[in-house]
């Protein structure tokens, strides 16, 4: 060392034999490091691997769904599909522009800089490219601004009432209110005529083609704590398979020899859906001596002690015509699909109709899990086979009759989740074109109604406008249409906050009746945006009664259940085979030859798997709009846009749910 500063000096033999020592540790200490980077280095690769391995499966299912493919390209109107397909071929030759502009130098970035001068133009394809800057800043960028700004607007109010509607759910909270009961109202005092003031109850188990659920279903509720001689078990079957009829048949025969007051009615001409169905029932004669009326779906499974949750809410308030329960799900945790079907329905229960029934004594029935006052349907109109939404049909003539609903969320009936998303898919449908059916078909009676005018205002702007109409509106043409042009016409700007923070801070909102889904707040986000065409679609065709809105597909079932709920019913069934005597219905000899009857399930066939072209001419659609955002350099645009896109690559694929095989 040329300028060193060091000196030499001598050192004992301790010192000597200390610093070996010293050097020995150094080195054990450098080689237990060395083993913490090469375990830190293995646990990288395999947080790399991981990612590499699920996007090697995802290719490979997305290879399996395009051998094995079956094309749809909507629910019976394509107009919709052509308009994705025009606008998808339109932006492809924008992008392909935009690309030589920006390869050639011409790109200008920001809505307000000045066109260059005439000497500086280079060549006729840049003189074209200037004329289409000036006809794209003077003609297309002011409609597409006014558009965004109407549903900007649109979004904001829908944001404030779901605000509104948390704050109110928060209030009840805070402050403990929801309904009670007195002591038992049904007690009685003569012990040779326990139950006499128990109420006269029938049971509905509206049902088609159920051979997953109908057993579950019928054993659950045969095996209510209630008085068998107050209780009667109609079984509505509209089936149209013989060996689904003998099955629930047989079914029915059992629970009769147990002493249980249950018949089977079935349908011969199958009209009107649940609502036909339902009608018929009520008009038999012996309805009349019944009081209150329970509907249950037949992927029902409600507790044993559900009608004395329910039906003493009634005693002493003559007002009161539907009493809600809420619905839990047995297989939330099955999949992505169930999860965030979870996540929707939770907020739906927990602070929609929560806080409608606590403010408001009214609500959307839920079509099942409910018990209506025999009297309070009568008076309404009955059962109308008029939409395929007939729940929200009586519930609306209910309360413009003067009739006040309850909404208990303590209450809980075990239900199904569709696991495959082609039933969820005809299940959205139908549950957001029916609402507009209906909208349309008692609009003139709410307006003509002598409800307070505050009563007539909620259910025409908040109940079927803003939260029926305005949302799939807003979402599809603000997040699937206005968003993909705004970065072919960047003078018509979206603010981040629109596209990132409102999203997200209204995803939190929802996700909160659900902590335990948190973790998949952002694929909850991009789903529902992803679902936007599909409610958009039902929407439309709903108001304009196109065909689809008229049609009727029965939710698939797998007939799932819990593991104790399944060993609750086996010790309730072992014990009422050991305590009870058979003494109704056929002998058991016939019982033995129905059961003989009995016809074992076809084999199940194989099915093609499903590819929705709009969803995956909407995802390319996005990820071409993400790839011009990469040339005018916007962040955030460009990440919404890249992963909204792979969802609705994967959606398009039917990625998402239960997989066909």
């Amino acid at each position: 060392m040329e300028k060193s500063s060091y000196s030499i000096v001598e050192m004992g033999r301790a010192a000597v034999s200390a610093l070996q020592g010293r050097e020995k540790g150094r080195g054990k200490n450098a080689k237990q490091f060395t083993w913490v980077l090469l375990l830190r280095a293995h646990r990288a690769a395999g947080c790399v691997a991981w990612p590499a391995a699920t996007l090697w499966a995802l290719l490979r299912a997305a290879k399996k769904r395009l051998e094995l493919r079956q094309s749809l390209s909507g629910d019976g109107d394509k107009v919709l599909f052509r308009f994705i397909k025009g606008f998808l071929a339109l932006s492809l030759a924008t992008l392909l522009v935009e690309i030589v502009a920006h390869w050639k130098g011409w790109h200008f970035q920001g809505p307000l800089l000045p066109l260059p001068e005439t000497e500086e133009i280079k060549s006729w394809m840049h003189a074209a490219y200037l004329s289409w800057l000036s006809f794209r800043s003077d003609y297309i960028a002011s409609p597409i601004q006014s558009l965004s700004s109407f549903c900007v607007v649109l979004f904001i109010i829908q944001s404030l009432d779901r605000t509104v509607l948390c704050l109110g759910c928060l209030w009840i909270k805070l402050k403990g209110i929801k309904p009670t009961i007195d002591s038992d109202p049904f007690k009685s005092d003569d012990p040779e005529s326990p139950h006499q003031h128990y109420p006269m109850v029938l049971v509905q188990i509206p049902m088609c083609n159920e051979r997953e659920v109908y057993e579950q279903s019928i054993s659950a509720i045969c095996q209510f704590d209630w008085p068998r001689d107050r209780l009667l078990v109609q079984v509505l079957d509209d089936s149209d398979d013989e060996s689904i009829m003998q099955l629930i048949r047989g079914e029915v025969a059992k629970w009769s020899q147990r002493g249980v007051n249950i018949v089977y009615r079935h349908r011969l001409v199958r009209t009107g859906y649940k609502a036909g169905n339902l009608k018929s029932a009520m008009s038999c004669d012996y309805v009349k001596e019944y009081e209150f009326v329970a509907i249950f779906d037949a992927d029902f499974q409600p507790n044993r002690d559900f009608l004395t949750q329910t039906i003493p809410h009634f005693q002493g308030d003559p007002e009161l015509g539907l009493v809600q329960a809420r619905w839990s799900f047995v297989n939330k945790d099955e999949n992505l699909l169930t999860r965030l079907q979870n996540v929707n329905l939770c907020f739906h229960f927990e602070v929609e109709q929560q806080v409608n029934g606590v403010f408001l004594n009214f609500f959307g029935f839920n079509g099942t899990a409910g018990v209506w006052r025999r009297k309070a349907l009568e008076e309404s109109g009955g059962w109308l086979e008029r939409t395929t939404v007939e729940d929200m049909d009586i519930a609306v003539r209910a309360h413009l009759c003067g009739w006040k609903f309850i909404f208990l969320n303590d209450v809980k009936v075990l239900c199904e989740l569709p696991e495959c998303y082609e039933a969820y898919r005809k299940q959205q449908h139908r549950w957001h074109s029916g609402p507009m059916q209906l909208f349309r078909l008692c609009l003139p009676t709410i307006i003509k109604s002598k409800v307070p005018t505050w009563k007539k205002a909620n259910l025409i702007l908040l109940f079927f406008l803003l939260r029926k109409l305005i949302l799939p509106f807003y979402s599809f043409t603000l997040f699937c249409v206005i968003l993909p042009l705004t970065m072919f016409v960047p003078e018509a700007e979206l603010p981040p906050w629109v596209i990132c923070y409102i999203p997200f801070f209204m995803s939190f909102l929802n996700i909160l009746p659900a902590p335990r889904s948190f973790p998949f707040i952002v694929p909850y986000l991009l789903f529902e945006n992803t679902m936007s065409v599909t409610k958009f679609h039902a929407m439309v065709s709903g108001l304009f009664q196109l065909g689809s809105s008229y049609e009727w597909i029965v939710t698939k079932k797998a007939g799932r259940s819990s593991e104790p709920d399944l060993l609750a019913a086996a010790e309730r069934e072992s014990k009422l085979l050991t305590q009870q005597q058979l003494h109704r219905g056929a002998s058991e000899s016939e019982l033995a030859k129905l059961n003989e009857q009995r016809v074992e399930a076809p084999p199940v066939k194989k099915k093609a798997n499903k590819i929705y072209r709009k969803e995956l001419f909407l995802a390319l659609l996005l990820l071409t709009a993400a790839v011009r955002s990469l040339l005018s350099a916007q962040g955030i645009h460009f990440y919404f846009l890249l992963f909204q896109g792979i969802s609705f690559l994967l959606v398009g694929l039917d990625l998402v749910g239960e997989q066909i095989t």
